[in-house]
């Protein structure tokens, strides 16, 4: 496949990474606040700077978008671009809860080719390549074939089901919360759940790895309208999220579009 070396490459950087996580999960890392009060610790630094170094060095030419690393424009005239979180899910690393991940990607024009999310807290390493199906620790995965929300499993928060898909008088199976978005998303691909949802903004690198990981396992990831998520634009946020598989994507768009129009 055309993008082979690179996933390889990928792959690679991000099983060291998340080793390198897990060497500071429960061992009290230093830590702080960013930007909208968001928690940091010195173990998102460390990791960001490996992935740099193994990422960049190896391919110098490609652009980089991490969540630890100041944006820079000059990715925007860049077709190949990496696209890294190095702890997505850092307040869970910090509250030692084992549902944070690595989630990297390589980007080309618009749209993930690469991507790989691991949990290294619960050794799941999931990842794929465009066109070459979606694997958890080396087994192909597929997304779960439910179309209803009766019985349906989804990482959600309560608040979020009870104004969205209970509105309907449907109920769930289940809705737990994760703080890990990449995890929520790969968990679906999976079918360890069935949908995930959030109505909040979300990032590139929250999402790319994840949204290629979903798509190569047969389901579809995009924002509350059902439009795709494109990357590498300008900003690098996105308005929310809905994964599932098809059908399920496609009932989840109609009630939240019923719900915010009142319909």
């Amino acid at each position: 496949m055309e993008f082979a070396a690179d996933h390889e490459l990928l792959k690679s950087a991000t099983r060291e990474a998340g080793a390198l996580a897990l060497s500071y999960f429960r061992a009290k890392p230093e830590q702080w606040t960013k930007g909208r009060g968001d928690p940091v610790s010195e173990a998102d630094i460390a990791v960001d700077e490996l992935l740099k170094e193994k990422l960049l060095g190896a391919r110098p030419t490609y652009g980089w978008l991490s969540e630890e690393t100041e944006d820079n424009a000059k990715r925007l005239g860049e077709n190949l671009l990496w696209i890294v979180d190095p702890i997505d899910g850092t307040r869970a690393f910090l509250e030692e809860r084992p549902e944070f991940t690595v989630a990297t990607s390589l980007v080309a024009g618009n749209r993930p080719v690469c991507g790989c999310v691991y949990n290294p807290a619960t050794d799941e390493f999931f990842e794929a390549i465009a066109g070459g199906g979606a694997r958890l620790n080396g087994a192909t995965i597929h997304v779960s074939d439910r179309d209803g929300f009766d019985g349906a499993r989804l990482l959600a928060s309560a608040r979020m089901v009870k104004s969205t898909i209970e509105e309907m008088d449907v109920k769930p199976a289940a809705y737990d919360a994760v703080n890990s978005v990449a995890y929520r998303m790969a968990l679906v691909a999976c079918g360890h759940y069935d949908a995930t949802l959030s109505l909040g903004p979300k990032s590139d690198w929250d999402l790319a790895a994840a949204d290629l990981i979903v798509a190569e396992a047969g389901g579809l990831s995009g924002d509350r309208f059902g439009a795709p998520f494109r990357y590498n634009e300008a900003s690098a946020r996105q308005a929310s999220l809905i994964s599932a598989n098809p059908a399920l994507h496609a009932a989840l768009v109609e009630v939240v579009t019923r719900i915010e129009w009142g319909l």
